[in-house]
Protein backbone atom coordinates (compact mmCIF):
# COMPACT_ATOMS: atom_id res chain seq x y z
CA UNK A 1 0.00 0.00 0.00
CA UNK A 2 2.71 2.33 1.14
CA UNK A 3 5.59 1.14 -0.44
CA UNK A 4 7.71 1.37 2.66
CA UNK A 5 10.78 -0.56 2.52
CA UNK A 6 12.71 -1.99 5.50
CA UNK A 7 15.01 1.07 5.85
CA UNK A 8 12.28 3.33 6.13
CA UNK A 9 10.53 1.34 8.20
CA UNK A 10 13.51 1.43 11.34
CA UNK A 11 14.09 5.42 10.60
CA UNK A 12 10.35 5.56 11.45
CA UNK A 13 10.44 3.45 14.59
CA UNK A 14 13.44 5.12 15.69
CA UNK A 15 11.99 8.41 15.21
CA UNK A 16 8.51 7.18 17.00
CA UNK A 17 10.59 5.54 19.61
CA UNK A 18 12.14 9.26 20.18
CA UNK A 19 9.17 11.68 19.76
CA UNK A 20 6.45 9.33 21.91
CA UNK A 21 9.04 6.95 24.17
CA UNK A 22 9.16 3.82 24.74
CA UNK A 23 6.40 3.72 27.19
CA UNK A 24 3.82 5.32 25.08
CA UNK A 25 5.18 3.15 21.91
CA UNK A 26 2.72 0.33 22.11
CA UNK A 27 -0.49 2.53 22.75
CA UNK A 28 0.05 4.90 19.91
CA UNK A 29 1.24 1.78 17.54
CA UNK A 30 -2.67 -0.30 18.81
CA UNK A 31 -4.04 3.38 17.81
CA UNK A 32 -2.44 3.69 14.32
CA UNK A 33 -3.12 0.29 13.43
CA UNK A 34 -7.01 1.18 14.72
CA UNK A 35 -6.74 4.21 12.25
CA UNK A 36 -5.47 2.53 9.44
CA UNK A 37 -8.29 -0.79 9.94
CA UNK A 38 -11.24 1.98 9.70
CA UNK A 39 -9.56 3.95 7.02
CA UNK A 40 -9.43 0.61 4.78
CA UNK A 41 -12.90 -0.29 5.64
CA UNK A 42 -14.31 2.83 5.01
CA UNK A 43 -12.59 2.83 1.26
CA UNK A 44 -13.90 -0.66 0.86
CA UNK A 45 -17.67 0.45 1.96
CA UNK A 46 -17.47 3.35 -0.56
CA UNK A 47 -15.87 1.23 -3.40
CA UNK A 48 -18.95 -1.45 -2.90
CA UNK A 49 -21.38 1.29 -2.61
CA UNK A 50 -20.28 2.77 -5.42
CA UNK A 51 -19.09 0.05 -7.58
CA UNK A 52 -15.85 2.26 -8.48
CA UNK A 53 -14.10 -1.60 -7.52
CA UNK A 54 -15.50 -2.96 -10.89
CA UNK A 55 -14.69 0.36 -13.03
CA UNK A 56 -11.68 -0.24 -12.29
CA UNK A 57 -11.47 -3.34 -12.39
CA UNK A 58 -13.26 -2.71 -16.27
CA UNK A 59 -10.70 -0.10 -17.31
CA UNK A 60 -8.00 -2.43 -16.42
CA UNK A 61 -9.63 -5.11 -18.75
CA UNK A 62 -9.86 -2.53 -21.56
CA UNK A 63 -6.39 -1.63 -20.86
CA UNK A 64 -4.70 -5.42 -21.30
CA UNK A 65 -6.90 -6.12 -24.58
CA UNK A 66 -5.92 -2.04 -25.75
CA UNK A 67 -2.38 -3.52 -25.49
CA UNK A 68 -3.01 -6.87 -27.20
CA UNK A 69 -4.91 -5.37 -29.65
CA UNK A 70 -1.71 -2.56 -30.33
CA UNK A 71 1.03 -6.05 -30.32
CA UNK A 72 -1.09 -7.87 -33.19
CA UNK A 73 -1.17 -4.97 -35.41
CA UNK A 74 2.48 -4.09 -34.87
CA UNK A 75 3.71 -3.81 -38.42
CA UNK A 76 7.21 -4.30 -37.19
CA UNK A 77 7.81 -7.60 -37.72
CA UNK A 78 6.14 -7.42 -41.61
CA UNK A 79 8.56 -4.72 -42.04
CA UNK A 80 11.59 -6.46 -41.39
CA UNK A 81 10.93 -9.32 -43.34
CA UNK A 82 9.93 -6.47 -46.16
CA UNK A 83 13.24 -5.05 -45.51
CA UNK A 84 15.02 -8.64 -45.47
CA UNK A 85 13.42 -9.62 -48.97
CA UNK A 86 14.36 -6.33 -50.62
CA UNK A 87 17.92 -6.94 -49.39
CA UNK A 88 18.10 -10.03 -51.00
CA UNK A 89 16.55 -9.01 -54.34
CA UNK A 90 18.89 -6.13 -54.47
CA UNK A 91 21.81 -8.86 -53.42
CA UNK A 92 20.92 -11.28 -56.25
CA UNK A 93 20.33 -8.91 -59.10
CA UNK A 94 23.67 -7.34 -57.60
CA UNK A 95 25.55 -10.52 -58.36
CA UNK A 96 23.41 -11.12 -61.37
CA UNK A 97 25.05 -7.98 -62.67
CA UNK A 98 28.41 -9.28 -61.53
CA UNK A 99 28.37 -12.49 -63.47
CA UNK A 100 27.10 -11.00 -66.67
CA UNK A 101 29.86 -7.83 -66.53
CA UNK A 102 32.02 -11.05 -65.71
CA UNK A 103 30.66 -13.05 -68.79
CA UNK A 104 31.20 -9.95 -71.23
CA UNK A 105 35.19 -9.30 -70.30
Amino acid sequence: MFNIGFSELILILLVAFVIVGPRDLPKVAAALGRGVRTIRQFVREFQDETGIGDVVDEFKRTSRDLEKTFKEVDPTEDLKQAQKDVEDAVRSTAEAARDTLDLNK
